[in-house]
């Protein structure tokens, strides 16, 4: 009877020692489940702050302010005598300047646009386009045509942006409707 009983008490330990586990397990979710909580509200509160201020008049430079003198109906504007610059990194800058100045004398292309008035698979067609494009808008010339095969195409203009080409797209598209903005490399002259 002895070992029935010492395994009874055991189970019931070890019965008793997993509910102490779950209860252990369940208070230690609790208490981290309210500290987040109450993180949170904190971080959520609204936060008094002072207006920030700071006073900058001590570095701006100083200014003499250009009066006008009116004189027989005619502005006449008094002389300002130039301010040297107390901050300046103009020798760091001109430094940076003449590094890209050199790299870009480097560069032969450059990233821009064109104007796509017709691409297509017909020569006659591509010359008639360039032709059409002449006699329309007189003041844009087309560039030569281009066989990209199987492919004709007739290009109107180099643009380094496409703000500069909007102008000329919009006059385009009343000839040909099917004109698109395309990017392609321009060569520097």
């Amino acid at each position: 009877m002895r070992k029935t009983e010492t395994r009874s008490q055991k189970l019931e330990v070890r019965i008793e020692n997993s509910r102490h586990i779950i209860s252990i397990t369940r208070n230690s979710d609790f208490y981290i489940l309210t500290s987040i909580f109450f993180l949170l509200l904190t971080s959520c509160q609204a936060q008094k702050s002072t207006p920030y201020y700071e006073d900058l008049s001590s570095l701006r430079p100083k200014v003499k302010s250009t009066q006008l003198k009116i004189k027989d109906s005619i502005a006449v504007k008094q002389h300002v005598e130039p301010i040297d610059p107390k901050y300046t990194v103009n020798t760091k800058v001109d430094a940076i300047l003449d590094s890209i100045d050199r790299f870009n004398l480097t560069r032969r292309f450059v990233d821009g646009f064109t104007i796509q008035i017709y691409s297509g698979q017909k020569r006659e067609d591509a010359m008639r386009a360039t032709t059409k494009m002449s006699e329309s808008i007189t003041d844009l010339k087309a560039n030569p045509i281009q066989y990209l095969q199987p492919k004709f195409r007739v290009t109107v203009g180099k643009y380094f942006t496409k703000l500069e080409a909007q102008k000329d797209l919009l006059r385009l598209k009343r000839v040909f409707s099917s004109a698109i903005l395309v990017p392609e490399r321009i060569m520097i002259k």
